[in-house]
């Protein structure tokens, strides 16, 4: 799958210094662990690496997604990451400035009233669906 990009000063400031970042990103991923065994984090100049066993494609995104939404990444590689094919499709969004889950869900799926499907498509990088930010990225799940 290669390498995800984010926006390097935004996200969940999780480490002030560099040295910190492989513990407190791996840390954030167990925490709320979408499915990865054998997590492995390398961090090194803005660029997340991950490895281990992602029991679903899902699982993958959702670790990819959590390391990434973190303030001082800027990529995220995922070679290393062993995971099932892909069967959802799946289109990833950038919040903007002013955006809803319900004008996400609009976009998307054509009714607002369908944003809950986003909410728990994200619910590992998503704690509230009124505390989103521009610049944080999500799954739109499309199948």
């Amino acid at each position: 799958m290669g390498l995800f990009d984010f926006v390097k000063d935004m996200g969940n400031k999780l480490f002030n210094r560099e040295e910190e970042a492989v513990e407190k990103i791996k840390n954030h991923i167990e925490a709320n662990n979408p499915g990865i065994a054998g997590l492995g984090v390398n961090f090194n100049k803005g660029v997340v690496s991950l490895s281990g066993q992602a029991a679903s494609p899902e699982a993958m995104e959702k670790a990819v997604l959590m390391a990434g939404n973190v303030k001082g990444v800027t990529e995220v590689n995922v070679d290393a990451l062993q995971a099932p094919p892909v069967t959802e499709k799946v289109e990833y969004y950038v919040i903007k400035k002013g955006d809803t889950l319900s004008a996400i869900a609009k976009q998307y799926y054509g009714k607002a009233s369908e944003y809950p499907k986003i909410f728990e498509a994200n619910r590992e990088v998503i704690k509230d669906a009124n505390l989103i930010y521009p610049g944080q990225k999500i799954r739109i799940p499309l199948g």
